[in-house]
């Protein structure tokens, strides 16, 4: 999936990756250095001047197969912050809406010698599969409910800003875990950092051999809640059900959806996140969400733009590397 090999004598990138199609495969050092890198990213885009020039001449093609705000913002806005030129393919403007195929859209799009490729598909493993099919760099940018790497890295510098530390941390994520690619994300990379994890969610939204991944699976919010440092809660994803997964929203809401009398049993300075976009009233209550002394949520779409530019800097620079062109 991944090849990577730390390179400290390198400033900046730090790590050699190929593709980063997802975080299981990474290395607690990989990962540290794409955070180290993303924090100087956070200095940058908080100065009046955030215009950079590191990949001046690189092109940028960001595909998503599915609809998108804010990644697809992000990525782009990372890109022309390096300097890169960036172009966007939406699918329903392609020719893949005339027919043509997954990889032929691949096979083309690579001939106009991208160097970073950002994909974003309903399937899982089609992000993998068209990473094959290309000479440069792919970054995942979410694929069905398999992964979603640079959403597991902004929580991560989130939480790491905050706590400055992950190690140790008991952290909850809440909520669809079955048809969540963040969720997956995210339970190796905290796994991976150490980081304790725990998943609350009713049976119905907990997918088969979950514990094999070596989190506590909890089906009630109070116990799966108590002492922990940081809530992450998921939005309910109706358009990737096939029946009903739930009673009612309403009923969901009232066993499952985030409050302050839910929240009063993690620690008193516990944090919550969520990746977005928000169902107000379903998975979170507004008071929670707008909550500044509890609410990271903010912070994690600026977080985003950082981590992406970390990204899209070292696999850029990465295609340069002589073994990355020979495989």
């Amino acid at each position: 999936m991944t090849s990577t090999q730390p390179t400290p004598q390198s400033d900046a990138p730090t790590l050699r990756l190929r593709h980063l199609l997802g975080i299981e495969g990474l290395s607690r050092p990989d990962i540290e250095a794409l955070l180290d890198l993303s924090d100087r990213y956070v200095d940058i885009n908080r100065r009046a001047d955030k215009k950079m020039s590191s990949l001046r001449g690189r092109t940028i093609i960001n595909l998503f197969f599915e609809n998108s705000t804010r990644t697809r913002t992000s990525f782009e806005l990372a890109g022309k912050r390096l300097g890169a030129d960036v172009l966007n393919m939406s699918v329903g403007t392609s020719s893949v809406k005339k027919g043509e195929t997954l990889i032929d859209t691949a096979v083309t799009l690579n001939a106009m010698h991208p160097d970073v490729l950002t994909i974003r598909h309903g399937d899982s493993g089609a992000v993998h599969l068209l990473a094959q099919k290309v000479n440069c760099g792919v970054i995942n940018a979410g694929d069905g409910t398999h992964e979603h790497p640079t959403q597991a890295l902004l929580d991560a510098l989130t939480i790491r800003r905050r706590k400055g530390d992950l190690t140790g941390l008991q952290v909850a994520i809440c909520g669809d875990v079955a048809h969540s690619r963040v969720a997956r994300s995210n339970i190796h990379l905290l796994s991976i950092m150490g980081a304790r994890v725990r998943v609350c969610a009713p049976p119905t939204l907990i997918p088969p051999g979950l514990e094999r991944l070596g989190v506590e699976i909890h089906h009630d919010m109070r116990t799966g809640l108590a002492d922990c440092d940081i809530v992450m809660m998921l939005r309910l994803q109706n358009e990737r059900m096939e029946g009903s997964f739930v009673p009612s929203v309403r009923e969901y809401y009232r066993l499952f959806g985030l409050d302050h009398e839910k929240l009063s049993v993690a620690k008193p300075d516990a944090l919550v996140m969520h990746p977005g976009p928000m169902n107000r009233g379903v998975e979170i209550d507004s008071d929670v969400a707008d909550d500044i002394d509890r609410s990271l949520i903010r912070e994690q779409v600026e977080m985003g733009v950082a981590v992406r530019m970390a990204c899209l800097e070292v696999l850029a620079e990465s295609q340069l590397e002589p073994w990355a062109k020979n495989q």
